[in-house]
């Protein structure tokens, strides 16, 4: 192998930028090539403040799994999961709730890759391959369908990831898909960048995913705006917050200011 060239499995691109594998850089992760150091470091130029969102994000992904056991769910789908690292949904989830069932969906090789490597003697857990930007290849994939009865009350996770979706993708078209095909009872997790925040250096974060996402669309939102994704739910308390902020833990650093970028909640469907 030359000098300086990184090792790859068969299939995944290290070419190009993955959303993904910048998210893992962000927390420490090893999971990522050159190339997607390289974009990441031009975030961290105009942003440095990404890392840290980035570990409060995850963090909030925890306490929302661990609510949603303590309420009684049992079912869990993690759409565009994103890599393996500490504290998985399964993890969590099966801490509070033995049988609690998990379906991780990504579109990302990498990411199935991973997950299936990580999950392979885990039966209660499942890694599927479909694209959020159709919710029918979620909905009636046929690995998540024999694992996730939808008939029943089920999670659905979307941390961290409609924020790449430009209004043109129809995200609240998405959301709607999701909510009208599981059952009252049900509940929605959510994390999204908002725009009031640094609103010139998430111009330029906007500017680098569009170089390597291939698509141009303006995805900024206001809170406002993102509380319309829980329209047919009702958000619990403390509702739509900086995550850092959502049902925090004595041991929590909570910063002072809410200088944080990216809200989060979770919802129940009504």
């Amino acid at each position: 192998m030359p000098e300086g060239t990184e090792w790859a499995p068969p299939g995944i691109d290290t070419a190009s930028p993955s959303i993904a594998r910048m998210y893992d850089y962000y927390l420490g992760g090893k999971d990522n090539y050159a190339v997607d150091r390289a974009a990441a470091d031009k975030l961290l130029a105009v942003a440095p403040e990404i890392a840290e969102i980035s570990r409060r994000n995850r963090a909030f992904l925890g306490r929302a799994v661990r609510f949603l056991a303590e309420q009684g769910i049992r079912q869990f789908v993690d759409i565009g999961t994103g890599l393996p690292t500490q504290n998985n949904v399964h993890q969590v989830a099966r801490t509070h709730a033995p049988d609690a069932r998990v379906a991780y969906v990504d579109n990302d090789p990498i990411v199935l890759a991973h997950a299936r490597a990580l999950l392979a003697d885990n039966a209660e857990t499942i890694v599927a391959e479909a694209d959020l930007l159709d919710p029918d290849s979620v909905l009636a994939n046929p690995v998540i369908r024999r694992h996730i009865d939808f008939d029943r009350p089920v999670a659905i996770l979307l941390i961290a990831i409609l924020h790449f979706f430009a209004d043109d993708d129809r995200p609240y078209e998405i959301v709607a898909r999701l909510r009208d095909a599981i059952p009252a009872g049900s509940y929605l997790a959510l994390s999204h960048v908002v725009s009031e925040d640094h609103p010139e250096a998430i111009d330029a974060a906007q500017d680098v995913y569009r170089s390597f996402l291939k698509r141009s669309g303006d995805a900024r939102r206001t809170r406002a705006d993102v509380l319309e994704f829980f329209d047919g739910f009702e958000l619990v308390d403390p509702g739509l917050v900086y995550v850092s902020r959502w049902r925090p833990d004595e041991t929590d650093d909570v910063p002072e200011a809410d200088d944080a970028w990216i809200v989060g909640g979770v919802a129940r469907k009504i």
